[in-house]
């Protein structure tokens, strides 16, 4: 199994765009700058909001090709860039576990139940217990692709987080778990 690249937050959010938007809008798929930059500048769906620039998007997009999570297509009938993600031919994931780990990108630690109700754009998964064998997958490998965080105080289900980030953003992710269980 190949290691895991280590992806800041912005390639994070772009690389969730690219794979939130291959399934949900085909039809735009590959993205343009301008249509990607508004994916990622999405105020539903994502945790955190952001704003980025069609520039930070562009030198951001550049990192994620140098580590073979992006490329650019050209050609057909349009003559603009357009972008699209290659994670899955560099881990063979399937479908399943690219939309948990799209929604994982998007809008950070989520619990199996909230992974079931936000796929259905992106993947149909049967029922609770499906979404909990993908995650128990995606955990199981030699190097895994998420983890189990601590329960908070008061939640019934733990939640997950993907270790794609670099420990900053993995570490925000569960002080941010913290923060918001004491307000």
């Amino acid at each position: 199994q190949k290691p895991l690249p280590i992806l800041d937050s912005e390639e994070i959010r772009i690389l969730g765009a690219l794979m939130e938007k291959s399934k949900t809008t085909p039809e735009y798929y590959p993205m343009t700058l301008n249509g990607l930059t508004t994916a990622c500048n999405q105020k539903s769906s994502r945790n955190p909001v952001v704003s980025y620039s069609e520039e930070t998007v562009a030198l951001t997009l550049d990192r994620l090709k140098r580590k073979g999570l992006a490329a650019t297509v050209t050609g057909g009938s349009s003559r603009v860039i357009k972008y699209r993600h290659t994670i899955a031919l560099n881990y063979q994931f399937t479908p399943d576990e690219i939309a948990v780990l799209c929604l994982l990108f998007l809008r950070g630690p989520l619990t199996p139940g909230e992974i079931n109700s936000n796929a259905a754009r992106i993947y149909e998964f049967d029922d609770l217990a499906e979404v909990q064998k993908v995650i128990e997958k995606l955990a199981s490998f030699e190097i895994p692709f998420l983890k189990q965080l601590s329960r908070l105080p008061g939640q019934k289900e733990a939640r997950y987080m993907h270790l794609f980030g670099e420990d900053n953003i993995l570490e925000s992710y569960t002080t941010e778990s913290v923060i918001s269980a004491k307000t």
